[in-house]
């Protein structure tokens, strides 16, 4: 990899996803709670809707970093708190996440980045940082 130093901005990347990619990683993962899929459900519990995984939130972030590095084995350590739900509405253009990172510090061969992820106005991921091999 090129030099790597502290401030060094990631590509930003943009995550559409619409209730399809929803119910396809409720597949995958075998995640079936009823709030991926079903708005009823959703405002039962005191949600504006359906709303996405934070797990697919969470690895749909990560791309930012393993697109920069090129290499997924790369990446060392992966931490995040979910701040706020990804609220997808009943529509063909669905939302859209997008995701930024920064570098934060370099030392012995990793580097630390930290990630932004927002829907509209809000932050969907919080205190997101990644660890990674640049050497």
């Amino acid at each position: 990899m090129s030099h790597v130093s502290v401030g060094q901005q990631l590509p930003e990347v943009r995550v559409r996803v619409t209730r399809s990619t929803v119910v396809r990683y409720s597949g995958a993962s075998t995640d079936f709670n009823e709030i991926h899929f079903s708005d009823r459900h959703a405002r039962a519990i005191g949600l504006p809707g359906v709303v996405a995984h934070g797990m697919w939130t969470m690895g749909a972030g990560l791309r930012v970093v393993t697109d920069w590095v090129g290499d997924p084995a790369r990446v060392v350590s992966y931490f995040v708190r979910f701040t706020r739900p990804v609220v997808v509405p009943d529509t063909d253009e669905g939302t859209e996440v997008v995701y930024t990172g920064s570098v934060t510090a370099v030392a012995d061969g990793i580097a630390t980045v930290a990630l932004t992820a927002t829907c509209g106005d809000d932050a969907v991921l919080g205190a997101a940082r990644v660890e990674v091999r640049v050497d």
